[in-house]
């Protein structure tokens, strides 16, 4: 049987090997952490971490030929193929700060690995690195393994699977990547990696390629969805001041083949733990390779979700006699996106900062967003939770009430069908909407009696005079 050691149990590294288990019964998967409680988590009831589906790969296969363990060594020494699945935040400090990739975590996982191993080993990379890991990687492993003889080739095989729909990506994704070393050892490690997918993804769907086109790839690939939204949030802004309506726009854009409909949603921004992180590599290796310009139109993509984010808090104050000092404002939505758990980089934060800047008052509420993980992120420069000025609250209703507007920061679908006749008589008067994420029907709320800010749409009468006002 062959033995897959999957390093990681995050977001990228859990999901992956608990369909890899799914769909190759003939291979035994163990996914490992140096984590107890992420184990723990992934051994019980309840998952570390909210994914549609996903608890049901695992009851499917946990006990079977997927387990879950702290005891990395053990699986490491005992595996043919090592999926590496570890963080490679953006440095903090020191060279790059701010930009380049923090690979300690990967150098850690490859000096383990050249540690205990006693065979040959096929090293696969999951997490998304700057071009040209590999390389170092490999001699890492082969300093640190020569006395033994051992044969290491590395892969990347980059994931590009979106939380929120990361298991149905895992089961039919649109492409698998697989970049290896073109000799003989490299093509052989490749179709072996390909050997594997091929249990449940069409050959014509696997694509191979040598290590640098894979790992660039994948940036290259994040870079170039944030940039969309970038470009039609830029374009949500003049669309506001000419009354055009972005909704109408995207439309257009999207019978155009050539560009397509997706990533056309204008919103308060793009979020999660991916996008920036990737473009500020990116960046960074633009600029180490002397391509300055190259960098600079990157950089914009950042700019253009940073206006973004404060151009939304701006209209809301604005909006509302400049002043929103003590006023209640209900926060609907926390996640970066629907149908997860995950606020890493999540717009919402960067609007509750903005708005708790000018002293509101403001009741969260999300369906997957603990306390906890809420007061955390909003926690200022490091410093313990210290704002009574916020109440995480139990639903839409709760939150609503009293308030003196809503902003809609997260696209669930639940708060599609909200009984928004039932919040107006609740709220103080006159209601403010803010939809950052546009999926409200703007007429009934106006009907209703709401003044309502969408993003990209024809600006309120209410708000138009405001802004004269002002």
């Amino acid at each position: 049987m062959v033995k897959i050691c999957g390093i990681g149990a995050g977001y990228v590294g859990g999901p992956t090997m608990a369909v890899i288990a799914l769909k190759c019964p003939s291979i035994e998967v163990a996914v490992v952490d140096i984590s107890e409680s992420r184990i723990s988590a992934w051994n019980s009831k309840k998952l570390p971490f909210y994914e549609p589906g996903l608890e049901e790969v695992v009851n499917q296969c946990r006990g079977k030929n997927l387990l879950f363990s702290t005891d990395v060594e053990k699986h490491v020494y005992e595996a043919d193929v090592i999926f590496v699945s570890v963080n490679t935040p953006t440095k903090i400090k020191g060279i790059g700060a701010g930009k380049a990739a923090d690979l300690t975590y990967w150098e850690s996982a490859a000096r383990m690995i050249a540690d205990v191993s006693n065979s040959d080993k096929i090293v696969v990379e999951k997490s998304t690195v700057p071009v040209r890991t590999a390389e170092a990687i490999g001699k890492i492993l082969s300093q640190n393994s020569k006395s033994k003889g051992i044969k290491y080739e590395i892969l990347s095989n980059p994931e590009f699977l979106s939380e929120g729909t990361a298991i149905q990506d895992l089961l039919n994704p649109d492409r698998v990547l697989i970049g290896g070393n073109q000799d003989p050892q490299g093509l052989d490690a490749i179709q072996k990696l390909k050997d594997i997918y091929a249990y449940w993804v069409p050959q014509d769907r696997i694509v191979t390629t040598n290590l640098w086109s894979a790992e660039l790839s994948k940036l290259a690939d994040n870079a170039f969805l944030a940039q969309r939204i970038s470009s039609i949030n830029a374009m949500s802004a003049l669309c506001e001041a000419t009354g055009a309506e972005v909704s109408q726009v995207s439309l257009a854009l999207g019978k155009n083949t050539k560009i397509g409909p997706k990533f056309l949603n204008a919103s308060v921004g793009f979020g999660g733990s991916c996008f920036q992180k990737d473009i500020l590599n990116l960046v960074y290796i633009c600029e180490s390779n002397g391509l300055t310009e190259v960098g600079n139109y990157w950089k914009e993509v950042i700019k253009v979700n940073e206006y973004q984010k404060s151009r939304f808090v701006h209209r809301v104050v604005s909006s509302m006699f400049n002043t929103i000092s003590g006023k209640k404002i209900a926060i609907l939505g926390f996640a970066f996106k629907k149908d997860t758990s995950d606020t890493r980089k999540s717009p919402a934060i960067d609007v509750c900062k903005g708005l708790l800047g000018d002293n509101a008052c403001l009741s969260i509420y999300d369906p997957r967003v603990n306390e906890n993980q809420i007061e955390k992120d909003l926690c200022m420069n490091g410093v313990e939770w210290e704002h009574p000025m916020v109440n995480v609250v139990g639903d839409a209703y709760e939150a609503t009430r009293d308030a003196h507007g809503l902003c809609i920061l997260t696209e669930w679908d639940e708060f599609k069908t909200i009984d928004y006749q039932r919040v107006y008589q609740n709220m103080e008067k006159p209601a403010f909407v803010f939809d950052g994420r546009n999926i409200l029907d703007v007429h009934k709320l106006r009907e209703i009696g709401f003044i309502v800010y969408s993003i990209g749409k024809p600006l309120d009468p209410w708000l138009m005079n405001i802004n004269v006002m002002n």
